[in-house]
């Protein structure tokens, strides 16, 4: 007789590679990742910031940490410049970590808007695999590391991958900000029309 009994659904994924799984153990690098994220700088400012947000860290550890980041492919020279006889190294960040938990009543008020999500992305998916099924079967198959891991969910893994980096070449050419903001702009002008017409 079981003491215990739960239907326990999915509610969370993480998709990461090892080497950068590895690069995220240290709660340092997240904070690197999250300063480099938004501008070029040099171990000498990495540094000082870090200093500025309450970590101790010296100016090699500082060095290892960049170093660990850029082998795992999460960091990239921006910029070099020639200083005093040497070279000045800039790094940039081309990963953004989000480390968030949503607000308890997320789920509630989110609702609508994961219902519509889910049904207009079963519409892309379709679409993706009508259209780009063979590739995606292809990189999952490749993926597969022996026969008996087809439960390992590798084509999700592909799908999962192409809609993140969708979503990142919408954030980066600018696309999602001004959907937001011609949504806000389409609800402040119903607004207003709505004001003038209870006139």
């Amino acid at each position: 007789m079981a003491l215990l009994e739960s239907d326990v659904p999915i509610r969370e994924v993480v998709t990461t590679d090892p080497e950068k799984a590895k690069a995220l153990e240290n709660d340092v690098r997240a904070k690197i990742l999250d300063m480099l994220a938004t501008e070029e700088m040099t171990i000498e400012e990495i540094h000082d910031e870090l200093h500025r947000r309450g970590e101790e860290k010296a100016e090699t550890t500082v060095r290892h940490h960049v170093n660990v980041l850029k082998d795992a492919g999460m960091v990239e020279i921006a910029r070099l410049e020639e200083a005093g006889g040497g070279t000045r190294k800039y790094y940039k960040s081309n990963t953004r970590i989000f480390s968030y938990d949503l607000p308890e009543d997320a789920e509630q008020t989110l609702a609508g808007a994961q219902e519509t999500a889910a049904a207009e992305l079963a519409g892309l998916v379709e679409t993706l695999y009508g259209e780009h099924g063979d590739d995606i079967e292809a990189v999952a198959r490749e993926m597969k590391p022996c026969e008996y891991c087809a439960t390992q969910h590798y084509e999700e893994f592909v799908l999962r991958e192409l809609l993140n980096r969708a979503l990142i070449d919408l954030t980066e050419n600018g696309t999602l900000e001004s959907v937001r903001r011609d949504s806000e702009d389409a609800g402040d002008e119903a607004e207003s029309h709505d004001d003038e017409d209870g006139r």
